[in-house]
């Protein structure tokens, strides 16, 4: 069967635009024009993979994705956003999106990123096959559940998006090990956006933000020129 996509588009022409190219990619499209319908919609029919544009009339996709995750939903969201700024785009992950695109944007880029969320979803914890215990991953106080998909600082527990987990684990699983952009992009989003993109640099400041509380050293580092490394100083 083909995996169903709920997308909300207030802009007419994107929307069917985009309608469109996904339909010829292979999904199931619903298309809605507002937050609100879009609600209706992921209620009525949960869908494989949700495409929110921020700014619409109404509720709007950051309103949507609170919603759907203060009801537990997991439901893997991709943010579609005109705004450019780390703090807007920071919004949309504090939030609960997975992962966002900026406009004007690449339809090809979409693909890709809903690929790879697709792919760590079914690839994930939730999949057909039972998963042999696995102990948690730690680097100083910070201790990783795989299994349980939970992580804690000290005696605090993080509350991560999807993307932010698996960043974090991909870093914790090599520990001590600088990671270059392009390995990072390719094992997270499946793609490699190129040196221009800032998605990657959003995703670090958001860990660091959550992970870093007051008196409490730093554990990713940024490595100028090559990428990150998570380990302790």
């Amino acid at each position: 069967m083909p995996q169903t996509v709920l997308l909300a588009e207030d802009d007419r022409a994107i929307r069917h635009a985009l309608e469109r190219a996904l339909t010829l990619e292979g999904y199931e499209v619903t298309a809605v024009a507002d937050g609100v319908e879009a609600l209706a919609q992921a209620h009525r029919h949960r869908p494989d993979v949700l495409v929110l544009d921020v700014m619409m009339p109404g509720i709007d996709g950051l309103q949507v994705c609170r919603v759907l995750r203060a009801e537990g939903d997991r439901v893997p969201i991709l943010m579609l956003t005109a705004l450019v700024e780390p703090a807007d785009r920071i919004a949309g992950l504090d939030a609960g999106a997975d992962d966002y695109v900026v406009k004007p944007f690449d339809v090809e880029e979409v693909f890709a990123r809903l690929r790879a969320l697709l792919r760590r979803v079914h690839d994930g914890p939730a999949g057909e096959w039972p998963q042999p215990a696995e102990p948690p991953l730690t680097v100083a106080d910070l201790r990783l559940d795989p299994q349980a998909r939970r992580v804690w600082r000290g005696q605090r527990e993080l509350e991560l998006s999807r993307t932010e987990f698996d960043l974090l684990e991909l870093l914790i699983r090599n520990a001590d090990i600088v990671l270059d952009h392009a390995v990072i992009y390719d094992r997270i989003w499946g793609y490699d956006f190129g040196p221009g993109s800032k998605n990657l640099a959003v995703y670090i400041g958001y860990l660091r933000r959550k992970m870093d509380g007051p008196g409490e050293p730093p554990l990713i580092h940024t490595v100028r020129g090559v990428g990150y490394v998570l380990r302790e100083v």
